[in-house]
């Protein structure tokens, strides 16, 4: 079924502002444990579950019409084998109404086999137009006779989406399969594009190691939540051409999950990045054209291109669209029905203004605009950008937690060192704030994925795209219960909530890590052993296991690090010789063996556990990942959490200097190096919790990408101090702003900072903000590299009305991921 041509009007869900108001209090609220719930259910959303007892299904058989197309009968052998799989249990498919009035059935049609229906009253006279993808289900209980489940779709997909949820209510098990009581319900999705992007490339973590029966499979998996999309990426990107674990080459696999999307009746996208650098001819046009034109006259199925601006893509602005008019005509001649859509990806301000006058030109030949990574404005602001003929497409990056589009908030240094940009990253509460920057300015969203990794916020995704209403904890344990058993449903559902709440605030004050495992631990020891070989239930387990390890180390290194400050707070009663030899002991204990080394090794033994289930490559070294930060943080679960490495270098220059008195200012700088002194202040920028100074002028909820606050990011160095491999930034041309209230007006203060972070292609300037005024601290300048203090004098103008405002920015047009100031630490001195 081709895809619709886009519109701009999309399902704007009932009291959606105070909704998007209440984000930030239903974020808090589920972390603290409590389910909340969003109020009524939007239009085209009606369900019952009745309180009655189960409905036994064990014997029943699955009736259909014999005039299934092919999509259909798909959607039917997904509900026979799933319901095998689960339970060993075969039911018949039967093409005629059982004449036993004792068997129980499971009917599934389209609408439109009103005869089929009509056996029981139901659809076959409704004259009322029924929604794309929507589907009935129905419970008919009636004397002296089984029960009755029917499931009828509005269209084909809506067959196979009702099947769906059948799957993900069903209670299933070992020899056993039953219906939790009556269920009755009408549904149709609110956004019209729901889907995920599953590249097989090199660079992700896992999928380059499927074959076609697992992609089957996924497929299956996301179509069970309502994905009606798929992306692919063609076998030209910005990767490696070869990867050791393809089973087969590129392009044989992109046709082969091509026409498993089209049997199924999904979408297929095609991300399709423009490679060169320019496009300024004829000859280059045209070359690029023959080459994409090889690719798509393959495939069975293509719905859309996506062409991303940038990441990658360099290319000017007007030459790029001059080459894609030309894709546009070869796109209607091979699939007369498929769009052409772009992003706005990776700009410089000069380039997004050019590109946005391109557009409101209009040309005919565009179907639509992406948003996605590195785009410079919120989903919002493009919409008030755009042309209304131009539908919005969300591209939501969902896949990693940190350097990305939407990074883990609060997120502790010991995680981001060891798990990663690309960890297994559960984070269903944040998926759901995320979820409400779309909605209201959105045709849908087929997000932006790595590898199985996200594997449960792609489910949160597809499930708040059919209905926003939906509660992240009801989608979870229908995750666990459909794909691990309704035994695990609540267990594993709080589990993976748990998991997230791992990750919120200090680490090292952490009670929920210990309390996540042991949760998880006991799910472990009762499992049958087809959930222990499960790689859904095994992801949870190697999250619980580093995350305590990582727990441990963090604890045990704090300690480690304390008393190596106490040996060199000593230096003036023992001397600096023995004051750096009791430090290094103390520091050295990290190097032996750990009272939880258990827990390391369960972790390993779950990364070969997975690598074998799902071919996920959590190790460079054992399983060829393609990179350390593609995931393999197996590899990093050792990293140094204290500064160590940062004190042996130190170390060594101290014992180089000659005078005894030098020596003893340089350990005791180290000592007192967060000690402002008496009316000074210090601010680790990148710790949440020792940034006072730091305004932050919007929350989270309104705001999860950061653009319009201060953001917290990462660089991992062994050679810097831990502070330095953490900052607050602001990207693009947000500024990052610090105030301090109730100075002295009478004193002189000095600035002393440390500009650090992973960009330094880039120039800051520092200000006092005055009234309406600007007084400059320092004027554009490269930050230094490597990492180190530098100060400023704070001029005495700046402070006279017994406060101070500080202003950061770096050169506002920049392009890429906006990344630019990124500052570790500040002091403000009070001088004598």
């Amino acid at each position: 079924m081709p895809m619709n041509r886009a519109r701009p009007n999309v399902f704007v869900p009932r009291n959606v502002r105070m909704r998007r108001l209440l984000a930030g209090l239903r974020w808090m609220a589920i972390l603290l444990g409590a389910a909340f719930a969003f109020g009524a259910q939007p239009p085209l959303c009606r369900a019952e579950e009745a309180a009655s007892p189960l409905i036994d299904l064990r014997n029943a058989v699955v009736v259909v019409p014999a005039d299934l197309n092919v999509q259909e009968n798909k959607a039917i052998a997904m509900l026979a084998e799933e319901i095998a799989e689960r339970t060993r249990l075969r039911l018949p498919v039967l093409h005629d109404w059982p004449a036993d009035a004792s068997t129980a059935v499971i009917g599934v049609a389209p609408a439109s086999s009103k005869d089929f229906f009509r056996r029981f009253g139901q659809d076959g006279d409704d004259p009322s137009p029924r929604p794309a993808e929507g589907y009935r289900i129905r419970t008919i209980v009636e004397p002296n006779r089984a029960p009755v489940i029917l499931v009828s779709g509005n269209d084909s997909r809506g067959v196979l989406y009702g099947v769906g949820r059948l799957l993900r209510t069903l209670h299933m098990g070992r020899d056993r399969l039953s219906l939790p009581g009556r269920l009755d319900i009408e549904t149709a999705p609110a956004m019209r594009i729901r889907g995920h992007q599953i590249g097989y490339r090199p660079k992700t973590n896992s999928y380059d190691a499927w074959d076609l029966p697992q992609w089957e499979q996924y497929l299956r998996d996301l179509a069970v939540f309502g994905a009606n999309s798929i992306e692919l990426i063609p076998p030209r990107s910005d990767d490696d051409a070869d990867s050791p674990h393809f089973p087969r080459p590129p392009l044989e696999m992109m046709i082969g999950v091509s026409q498993l999307a089209a049997d199924y009746g999904l979408d297929v996208w095609i991300w399709y990045p423009a490679m060169e650098l320019r496009y300024a001819t004829d000859e280059s046009i045209d070359a690029a054209v023959v080459e994409w034109g090889a690719v798509l006259a393959k495939l069975p199925r293509v719905d859309a291109l996506f062409v991303p601006s940038g990441d990658p893509g360099d290319a000017p602005p007007a030459e790029l669209m001059n080459m894609l008019a030309a894709q546009a005509e070869q796109l209607r001649r091979l699939h007369p029905d498929a769009e052409l859509w772009i992003s706005i990806q990776g700009f410089t301000q000069p380039q997004f203004d050019e590109m946005m006058a391109l557009l409101r030109a209009e040309p005919a030949w565009l179907a639509g605009v992406v948003h996605g990574p590195q785009t410079r404005v919120s989903v919002a602001k493009l919409r008030e950008l755009l042309p209304s003929r131009y539908a919005i497409r969300g591209y939501p990056d969902i896949t990693h937690s940190m350097r990305c589009e939407y990074p883990v908030p609060d997120w502790d240094l010991a995680y981001a060192l060891t798990e990663g940009r690309e960890p297994i990253n559960p984070r269903p509460i944040d998926q759901a704030t995320i979820f409400w920057q779309y909605p209201e300015h959105a045709a849908g969203v087929i997000a932006y994925s790595e590898g199985c990794n996200d594997d449960v916020n792609k489910a949160i995704w597809s499930a708040l795209c059919w209905d926003p209403e939906a509660r992240p904890i009801d989608v979870l344990r229908e995750y666990g219960r459909c794909f691990l058993g309704d035994q695990y449903a609540d267990d594993f559902a709080q589990g993976l909530l748990a998991l997230e709440r791992n990750w919120r605030g200090p680490l090292l004050a952490s009670e929920e890590v210990t309390q996540t495992l042991r949760r998880l631990q006991a799910m472990e020891r009762a499992a049958a052993p087809a959930a222990l070989r499960n790689w859904r239930f095994q992801q949870a387990l190697y999250r619980a296991y580093y995350d305590a390890y990582i727990y441990h180390r963090l604890v045990e290194e704090s300690a480690q690090e304390a008393a190596a400050m106490s040996a060199l707070a000593a230096a003036r009663t023992v001397g600096v010789d023995r004051a750096l030899a009791d430090a290094e002991s103390a520091l050295a204990q990290a190097d032996a063996p750990s009272v939880h080394e258990g827990l390391r090794q369960r972790t390993a033994e779950l990364a070969e556990a997975l690598f074998q289930s799902i071919g996920m490559q959590l190790s460079v070294e054992r399983y060829q990942a393609i990179a350390v930060g593609r995931g393999a943080n197996l590899d990093e679960i050792d990293v140094p959490l204290n500064n160590r490495a940062w004190l042996s270098e130190r170390f060594a220059s101290i014992r180089r200097l000659n005078d005894p008195a030098a020596q003893l200012r340089a350990v005791e700088e180290i000592v007192n190096w967060t000690d402002p002194g008496p009316g000074g202040f210090y601010d680790d920028l990148g710790n949440p919790s020792q940034q006072p100074h730091v305004v932050v002028s919007v929350a989270y909820a309104s705001d999860p990408g950061f653009l319009a606050t201060p953001a917290v990011g990462f660089r991992s160095d062994p050679a810097w101090r831990r502070s330095w491999c953490t900052h607050v930034d602001g990207l693009y041309d947000t500024p990052i702003v610090m105030h301090y209230p109730r100075l002295d007006p009478a004193a002189r203060y000095k600035l002393r900072v440390v500009y650090a972070g992973d960009v330094f292609d880039v120039k800051v300037r520092l200000a006092a903000r005055c009234d309406d005024r600007e007084i400059e601290i320092h004027p554009w300048l490269e930050k230094p590299r490597p990492p180190r203090p530098v100060e400023y004098a704070v001029p005495a103008a700046a402070t006279a009305g017994g406060e101070l405002t500080l202003q950061w920015r770096a050169n506002a047009d920049r392009g890429g991921a906006g990344r630019g100031c990124q500052i570790a630490e500040v002091w403000l001195l009070k001088q004598e």
